[in-house]
């Protein structure tokens, strides 16, 4: 398993933020049985890079706390038997499935956490839950997709021992 962390923020998060990344993707791949060894791609950045690249990659001209970016397409969520025809889902050399790229805001994480009051760490831990789920096929565009996103959100980060009032 790769899992690629960049860290491009002046802010430094006071917690050991790799390590919480790396059991959440692990927490996000197991919950939802995938069978592949992965490929992830992190990126913490700050709200300036984060709003550029909303703006060149989605036309949307605003800061987000997230984006994620899937490098195969589904048949329907977490349908890993049908990337099986699809040999550009998978790293030439290791085999992997390149499952994408994640970007986080550090600025969005720290305003979100004390807006929600909840920790750093539990919105953080949040944030790449919901982007594995985007990079495994989910979207929350209809109410009952949102829903569902967010009963295995919640599953995922219970399953790492992080809940809604963890410190």
């Amino acid at each position: 398993m790769t899992i690629q962390i960049e860290y491009e923020s002046k802010i430094i998060l006071p917690f050991d933020y790799q390590k919480l990344i790396e059991d959440t993707i692990v927490a996000a791949l197991d919950y939802e049985q995938c069978p592949y060894e992965i490929e992830v791609n992190v990126i913490l950045t700050d709200n300036e890079t984060i709003q550029s690249v909303n703006r060149e990659m989605r036309n949307i001209n605003q800061i987000t706390d997230v984006l994620s970016f899937p490098m195969c397409e589904y048949d329907k969520p977490a349908d890993f038997d049908s990337l099986e025809q699809m040999e550009d889902c998978f790293h030439p050399e290791t085999g992997e499935l390149l499952l994408g790229d994640i970007m986080i805001s550090v600025e969005k994480v720290i305003a979100q956490a004390k807006e929600y009051g909840h920790s750093e760490k539990r919105e953080l831990a949040f944030l790449v839950a919901h982007s594995c789920l985007h990079l495994m096929g989910y979207d929350h565009m209809l109410d009952a997709e949102r829903l569902q996103m967010e009963a295995r959100q919640e599953a995922i980060l219970q399953s790492i021992g992080i809940t809604r009032d963890f410190i």
